[in-house]
């Protein structure tokens, strides 16, 4: 049963993969605002995905964070999430993300509980509308 207060923990070790020049959002090799903010979404749905029925899952829908410190190649990088809202299916957590040396990004994540089944057919009904 979703309820606020779950928490969620995932933690990674910045890549060059994951770093701004690999992204497309910059040439740096630091971590990569759009890695944080993948991050912040995994997160986010592994920590509620096993209080879901069957055929459900979540999708993000909104994000408000700030990156506020850079993190090298070498280092890890915590997320931390709680679920701060259930507003039938509306979830919204609070998201932290560390490494080693203190904060480097939080905000809010927004999520809904979705029907898997419903919510494809109409995504693939795109592929035979005319536009």
């Amino acid at each position: 049963m979703l309820e606020t207060g779950i928490k969620g923990t995932l933690e990674l070790t910045v890549t060059k993969d994951k770093c701004a020049g690999a992204l497309g959002s910059g040439e740096l090799d630091v971590f990569a605002t759009p890695a944080m903010i993948a991050m912040i979404e995994e997160t986010c749905w592994r920590s509620v995905v096993s209080e879901l029925q069957p055929g459900e899952g979540t999708v993000g829908t909104e994000l408000n964070v700030r990156h506020l410190a850079a993190t090298p190649i070498g280092l890890k990088v915590r997320c931390e999430s709680e679920l701060t809202l259930v507003d039938r299916r509306r979830l919204v957590f609070n998201v932290k993300v560390y490494d080693d040396f203190g904060l480097v990004g939080e905000g809010t994540h927004e999520r809904f509980v979705i029907q898997y089944e419903k919510f494809m057919k109409k995504a693939n009904e795109k592929l035979t509308a005319q536009i």
